[in-house]
């Protein structure tokens, strides 16, 4: 069950904590969100559920020192079959035969690392915080948090722009100043490039919540978006939701040929599930 309904259905309502201001939570809380992200310390093998209206597949991954390496295990939530894990085995095979396949995926993973970054360096700038209680929860108490446009806030890139719309909600975790849950939605069209290189249209919304599974190594356990709008000439409609589960530290250091043996020798031993 993710997070956010655990707390929810167990929620009581409780005043905003008192020893800490409101806007420094929310600068601390996301202090250590981009702090997080960039920590390359703490690698993990985990369960990553993904589901489209198109599409709905499972795959066991393993973070290394080469990029993450992922393995199709389900497709709408079944085994695959002789065919697929054939295909899927061979795969895998082109991975350890051809290593710049692996260092390409890296380098688009490292892409996606840096795009993010950019988001998080500017949450603190971006929005206009305003307290909104809170709830006792399981895991204490979760801070509750609006936010708005900041009219002053002028988007560096590309990566950025989109926060100039969105208004949502932020929740932080008072004891341990993490992010719990973000729910942001679209108040007005955002244009990219005037319009040239694309748009995302208003009412697309997205949904990020993280947990502790355990000594405080936070991860992203569940993410959706609902998003439509036009690639250059193109109209896209985005409407996903990934689940990730079963955490499991792994070695720093690992490599990906180590972590191909790894998946192919099963999912399994101690792992420990998200909550």
């Amino acid at each position: 069950m993710p997070l956010w309904f655990a707390i929810a259905a167990q929620a009581q309502t409780a005043p905003v904590t008192a020893s800490v201001p409101p806007q420094s939570l929310v600068d601390r809380a996301l202090g250590a969100e981009l702090q997080a992200a960039r920590d390359r310390t703490h690698p993990m093998r985990y369960r990553l559920h993904k589901s489209s209206p198109r599409l709905t597949s499972t795959k066991e991954i393993v973070e290394t020192r080469d990029g993450a390496v992922a393995r199709l295990v389900a497709i709408f939530d079944k085994p695959l079959g002789s065919a697929d894990e054939q295909k899927e085995q061979a795969r895998l095979d082109g991975l350890l035969s051809e290593p710049g396949r692996q260092r390409h995926r890296k380098q688009n993973q490292d892409d996606d690392t840096g795009r993010a970054l950019k988001v998080l360096q500017a949450l603190p700038r971006a929005f206009l915080y305003q307290p909104a209680g809170a709830l006792t929860g399981p895991t204490g108490t979760v801070e509750k948090f609006t936010f708005k446009p900041n009219p002053a806030f002028i988007s560096p890139d590309l990566e950025t722009q989109a926060l100039t719309t969105m208004a949502g909600e932020l929740w932080i975790d008072a004891a341990q100043e993490r992010v719990v849950r973000l729910e942001g939605h679209l108040e007005r069209d955002v244009d990219f490039g005037w319009g040239v290189l694309g748009r995302l249209n208003k009412g697309g919304w997205i949904v990020i919540e993280q947990a502790d599974f355990a000594d405080h190594q936070w991860r992203i356990v569940r993410f959706q978006m609902v998003m439509s709008g036009r690639v250059l000439f193109k109209n896209k409609t985005f409407d996903t939701v990934e689940v990730e589960s079963e955490f499991a530290p792994v070695p720093v250091g690992l490599n990906y040929r180590q972590a191909i043996q790894m998946l192919r020798a099963g999912f399994g031993g101690s792992s420990q599930s998200g909550r």
